[in-house]
C-alpha cells in the first residue's frame, strides 16, 4: 500500500513540478533574449567605460540595471533563485495560475505597443513617470545619448559684452548643467521655426540635470519676454550686467575688429558733439539703458525668477558670483575657486584645465581685445548720461552695482 502511495506521488507531483520548471524556463529564456535585444542596441564599445553623474556604466552594470528595472517594476512577476525552484512543490492551482500569468505576459510582450514618442513627457513640465517593462519603453530608455532633449529651464538672456560667455563656460563645468554651445537666437531670429526645432538644438539631459542656453540679444528684444513666457512661465532668467560705459566701448571694439572702416567711437556716440547730445539710438549705447529693457521683462516675470550677475565681480571674484548663480539655479556648489586661475595676458579668469585635457579652458581670441583710446571728456559725458538710468536700475533690482565709483578706473581701462 505504501508502495502505491509513493508511486502516485511520483506520477502526480513530480511531473507537475517538471512542467512548472519547464514553463518558467521558457519565460525566462524569452525575457533574456528581449533584454539582450535592447542591450545590443546600446552598442557600447567593449574597451571603454563611461561615467555619468559619478556612476560607472559598463556592459555588466547596464545589463544588471535593466534586469533590476524589469523585476522591480513587473507586477505579479517574481525572480526565483535556483534553490527556490528546486525546493518548491506547487499545487495544481498554483501551477495553473503561474502558467496563466506566463501566457498573459507573453501575449502582452508580443502585442503592438505605443511608439516611443508617446512615452516622452512634454518639455516644459517635469513629468516623473514610473518605470514600465514593456518592450517599447525599454527601447526608449536604451538610447545612446542618455536622456532626452528638453526645452531649457534657464536662459542667460543678456547682456552683450557683459560676460555671458564666461558665465556659461563656468556653468558647463557643473555636472548637473547641460547647455548648448552656440547661441540659438530662437526668440529673436528663429521663432517661426517652432519649439520642436528649438528643443532639437538642446543637449540630452538626465533626470535632475538642467538644460540651458544663452543668447544675450534676448534682453533687448521687445517680443522676447512674451515668447519665453508662453514657452515656460516658471523659467529662470540670468542677466549679466556691466558698467554701461565700459560695455559700450567693448561693443564698439568688437565691431571695429570686423569693420575697420567704421567711424570713431566719439563720432557714433554723439548726435551733436558741441551740444553734448548723446545718440541713444546707437545700439552700443542703447543696450546699456538696462532699466528700459528690464521694464519689459518685469511685465511677464517676477524678480524672483531673475538673477543679476555683476560682470565686474565675475572677473575679480568668479567663485563668489558662481556660488550665487548655483544657488539661484538650485544646484550644489560644485564650481568653486579651485576651478579658476587669473590669466594676466587676457586680464580675466580662466578655467583650470580638465584632467583629460592638456591645456586650460580660456575664452578665445575674440575676448580680451585692447580697447581704443577714448577721449576722457566723452567718457565723462557718457557717465553723466547713464547715471539716472543706473539709479533706476538699482531700485528695480534691489542691487547697487556701484558703477559711479568706477568712473576713474573706467577711463584708465584698456582691456575688454
Amino acid at each position: 500500500m505504501a508502495f502505491w502511495s509513493s508511486t502516485s506521488v511520483f506520477k502526480s507531483k513530480v511531473p507537475r513540478k517538471i512542467l512548472f520548471m519547464f514553463t518558467l524556463s521558457l519565460s525566462v529564456t524569452y525575457l533574456f533574449y528581449s533584454l539582450m535585444s535592447c542591450y545590443n542596441s546600446l552598442q557600447f564599445p567593449l574597451q571603454e567605460n563611461y561615467v555619468f553623474q559619478g556612476r560607472l556604466v559598463t556592459e555588466d552594470t547596464t545589463f544588471v540595471t535593466l534586469r533590476e528595472k524589469l523585476y522591480s517594476a513587473s507586477p505579479g512577476f517574481t525572480e526565483f533563485t535556483p534553490a527556490e525552484v528546486t525546493t518548491s512543490a506547487p499545487t495544481v492551482g498554483e501551477h495553473n495560475e503561474a502558467e496563466q500569468r506566463t501566457v498573459e505576459w507573453t501575449r502582452t510582450q508580443a502585442s503592438p505597443t505605443k511608439s516611443a514618442a508617446a512615452f516622452r513627457p512634454t518639455a516644459p513640465e517635469k513629468v516623473h513617470q514610473e518605470i514600465s517593462t514593456t518592450d517599447s519603453e525599454l527601447r526608449v530608455n536604451c538610447t545612446s545619448d542618455y536622456g532626452e532633449k528638453k526645452l531649457p529651464q534657464a536662459i542667460i538672456i543678456g547682456v552683450k559684452k557683459g560676460g555671458t560667455r564666461a558665465l556659461l563656460e563656468a556653468l558647463r563645468v557643473h555636472p548637473d548643467v547641460r547647455a548648448v554651445g552656440n547661441e540659438p537666437h530662437f526668440f529673436d531670429r528663429n521663432y517661426e521655426k517652432g519649439l520642436d526645432w528649438y528643443r532639437d538644438l538642446m543637449p540630452s539631459t538626465l533626470e535632475g540635470q538642467i538644460t540651458m542656453e544663452k543668447t544675450p540679444s534676448y534682453f533687448v528684444t521687445n517680443h522676447a519676454p512674451k515668447r519665453i513666457h508662453s514657452m515656460a512661465k516658471d523659467i529662470k532668467l540670468i542677466i549679466v550686467v556691466r558698467n554701461p560705459v565700459t560695455r559700450a566701448i567693448s561693443d564698439y571694439t568688437q565691431t571695429l575688429s570686423k569693420k575697420p572702416e567704421i567711424p570713431t567711437f566719439e563720432v557714433l556716440a554723439f548726435k551733436n558733439r558741441t551740444l553734448g547730445l548723446i545718440d541713444a539710438s546707437w545700439s552700443a549705447l542703447r543696450i546699456g539703458i538696462y532699466a528700459l529693457h528690464l521694464e519689459s521683462w518685469m511685465q511677464y516675470f517676477p524678480l524672483s525668477q531673475m538673477h543679476f550677475v555683476s560682470g565686474e565681480r565675475l572677473i575679480v571674484d568668479p567663485a563668489g558670483e558662481m556660488a550665487k548663480v548655483q544657488d539661484f539655479l538650485g544646484l550644489k556648489r560644485i564650481v568653486t575657486d579651485k576651478h579658476f586661475y587669473f590669466n594676466k595676458t587676457k586680464g580675466f579668469p580662466c578655467l583650470k584645465k580638465p584632467e583629460d585635457s592638456s591645456t586650460p579652458r580660456c575664452l578665445g581670441k575674440s575676448k580680451g581685445r585692447t580697447h581704443p583710446k577714448i577721449e576722457p571728456d566723452v567718457i565723462r559725458r557718457l557717465h553723466k548720461f547713464y547715471k539716472p538710468f543706473n539709479m533706476m536700475f538699482y531700485q528695480m533690482t534691489g542691487q547697487n552695482f556701484e558703477w559711479e565709483l568706477e568712473e576713474d578706473s573706467v577711463s584708465r581701462s584698456s582691456q575688454d
